[in-house]
């Protein structure tokens, strides 16, 4: 997984232009299209022309492939405002942070993934898994948490609470659906969750297995490494007429006296970036 990660962040460095921008915001206006829509179709058609079905797939509806995306997932006004809300917060930060073309990668990877398992179980089961876009927007929140662990939402715009614990509020919904699916016999729809998550374990799936590994090994990893690494960058330093160099641009603080520069943790070493860089670099891995 993090091999695969590095390649999609060297893609990105290397394709600047790839990706949509705004993705997030494109998806919510598309939500509530569909929704206003829905509410003058009393028999649900629009609903199901776009949810993906892998039977009206394979009949040539190829449209479902993408569409699925834009189905609401709440049918009152005031839960669909609140969700359409939180998901475009949270997928404008990862933008942000991440570069609309790893979170274009993201988004439309799950979506695929979701689709593919879908139509599997249909081509070898002859089970119908119609899916929609939930559990992909919900894997976004665990991307968020996993991010922004100690970041505080106010949860119906009046508690605040921090993301962290609200992903775990999130995980247990998904055992539990998970478990509900595999007591009512429908082993098919209990696996959604799980390939839903698949693009989030690719993308965080570091950040997520570095927090569970003993502190006493990631302390000492990481104090070895960086001590050595600084050791490294002083003698590097010591005649260059600059103190900060970004690994990614090569910009310094002597010829950009107003730039931010910043050092990655996640980085195997000492190694510095400007702040147009700190959040969208390959990592160094030795």
């Amino acid at each position: 997984m993090k091999s695969l990660n590095n390649k999609i962040e060297r893609f990105c460095l290397l394709h600047p232009r790839f990706g949509i921008p705004r993705l997030m915001l494109y998806i919510v206006i598309g939500n509530v299209l569909v929704w206003l829509f829905g509410q003058m179709d009393t028999t649900h058609t629009l609903y199901n022309l776009l949810y993906f079905d892998p039977a009206m797939f394979l009949r040539g509806q190829v449209w479902r492939l993408v569409t699925f995306a834009l189905v609401p997932e709440a049918s009152g006004v005031l839960w669909l405002a609140i969700s359409l809300y939180f998901y475009y917060f949270i997928g404008s930060n990862l933008e942000q942070a991440w570069g609309a073309g790893k979170f274009t990668i993201y988004y439309f990877s799950g979506m695929l993934l979701t689709a593919v398992y879908s139509l599997l179980v249909y081509l070898i089961f002859r089970a119908r898994v119609p899916v929609t876009a939930t559990y992909l927007n919900l894997s976004l929140f665990f991307a968020f948490a996993t991010l922004w662990p100690e970041q505080r939402v106010l949860l119906f715009f009046v508690i605040p609470v921090k993301m962290k614990w609200l992903a775990w509020a999130d995980a247990a919904l998904f055992v539990y659906q998970i478990v509900m699916y595999i007591i009512a016999g429908r082993f098919a729809f209990a696996f959604v969750p799980v390939v839903a998550m698949a693009a989030y374990l690719v993308f965080c799936g570091e950040w997520l297995f570095d927090f569970f590994r003993p502190r006493t090994v990631k302390q000492r990893a990481r104090t070895i490494q960086f001590k050595q690494a600084v050791k490294k960058i002083q003698r590097e330093q010591e005649n260059a007429p600059y103190t900060r160099k970004c690994a990614v641009c090569g910009r310094t603080d002597t010829d950009s006296p107003g730039l931010e520069f910043r050092y990655c943790s996640r980085c195997a070493g000492y190694h510095c970036f400007c702040a147009d860089h700190i959040n969208n670099h390959i990592h160094f891995t030795e």
